[in-house]
């Protein structure tokens, strides 16, 4: 039976082997410093059907995404909800029982309703930052919004927490899941142990916040 490819190995101080499948079907592998690469095999040949088929299910899902066309009845999710879009003859992008978006900005659709999420994901993110930074105890310099499509938060050297705007599509509590997870990071900078006990608690439930986000990432664009 031939090798299970991986597609990145991280080594690390940890005592355990983690397998992960990525979003885009790549296979994460997480182990001890100076675990043999045999013995990392013998545990992908065990967990081999389970690698396969969770590639194979992100495969066929990444191929069945269809990009936005801005018609009317289109879902676009805030917060968690999905949005019926309903195209108007005037006024600004807004949220009512419906996604409201004039019929004047269709010529720059998504760079428009980019921008919208951009704003007020700052501002929920802001806010959630703000509360949690006086629960935890840390204090960041600046909030940023970025276009990562990959990673939905980082934090800088110097104290800046950055977070995708794709992440105001996901529920509160996954928001904040991410938030908490930044705002550990100003302390402790990788993802150790004693960092995941900090997380857990501050924020108990962040499990489900990172299956939400594991099963639901194909939701979260436009």
């Amino acid at each position: 039976m031939t090798e299970i490819r991986i597609d990145k190995l991280l080594r690390s101080r940890r005592r355990t082997i983690e397998l992960e499948v990525s979003q885009d079907a790549k296979l994460v592998v997480r182990a001890p410093l100076h675990v043999p690469v045999e013995d990392i095999q013998n545990i992908l040949l065990k967990k081999r059907d389970w690698i396969i088929e969770k590639q194979a299910f992100l495969r066929k899902r990444k191929d069945q995404y269809i990009p936005k066309k801005f018609i009317n009845g289109e879902s676009f999710y805030y917060l968690g909800k999905p949005y019926r879009l309903n195209l108007i003859n005037e006024g600004t992008i807004r949220l009512t029982d419906y996604l409201e978006f004039p019929s004047a900005l269709l010529s720059d659709a998504h760079h428009q309703l980019t921008q919208w999420y951009k704003a007020v994901a700052y501002e929920n993110i802001k806010e959630r930052a703000e509360l949690y930074s006086k629960i935890i105890g840390l204090s960041y310099e600046r909030v940023k919004i970025s276009d990562a499509k990959k990673r939905f938060g980082s934090c800088s050297v110097r104290g800046n927490l950055n977070f995708s705007w794709r992440i105001i599509m996901s529920p509160l509590y996954v928001i904040d899941y991410v938030v908490v997870h930044e705002l550990i990071h100003l302390e402790e900078h990788n993802h150790s142990q004693r960092f995941w006990q900090k997380v857990k608690r501050i924020f108990p439930g962040y499990q489900q916040a990172k299956e939400w986000l594991k099963e639901n990432d194909h939701l979260l664009k436009i």
